[in-house]
């Protein structure tokens, strides 16, 4: 209800994703209660956060996902469709544990963990785009 006031208030909005991947190589995927598809668990990035603070509060809050390595930057999005101020920060998270199937319940529906070469039909497009580009040598592009 208030999303599009703050938006309207604010210039840019930033956000941090993680590509939380398994020693199996598949990646922890979450569908929002509030939205359909497929997406990296994440969020906004918060007044007086770092980008890399953001990521490990919002895995741990919508995945129950704890870092115990550092992520890996793998680009920053501008995703103008869903707002023309908006950027997502992609990490690629290797080190990692998880509480059980932990899920912010009321946020997120449901996880799953994927195979990148098994991916879900209603996998949003930015998502499906940072995998191909992750684990098919698709080159990277700017956009979301």
């Amino acid at each position: 209800m208030l999303r599009p006031f703050w938006r309207l208030r604010r210039g840019l909005t930033l956000g941090a994703q993680g590509v939380v991947i398994g020693k199996d190589g598949r990646v922890l995927l979450v569908r929002h209660a509030y939205r359909p598809g497929w997406f990296f668990p994440g969020g906004g990035v918060e007044w007086g956060e770092t980008i890399e603070t953001a990521l490990a509060r919002e895995l741990a809050e919508e995945v129950g996902v704890r870092l115990t390595g550092a992520p890996a930057l793998h680009g920053v999005f501008s995703n103008f469709t869903n707002f023309p101020g908006d950027h997502i920060t992609v990490f690629l998270v290797r080190d990692w544990e998880r509480d059980g199937d932990y899920r912010k319940r009321g946020e997120i529906a449901e996880t799953a963990m994927i195979a990148p070469d098994a991916l879900p039909e209603a996998i949003d497009p930015g998502t499906h785009n940072r995998l191909a580009e992750i684990f098919g040598g698709a080159p990277i592009s700017p956009l979301w």
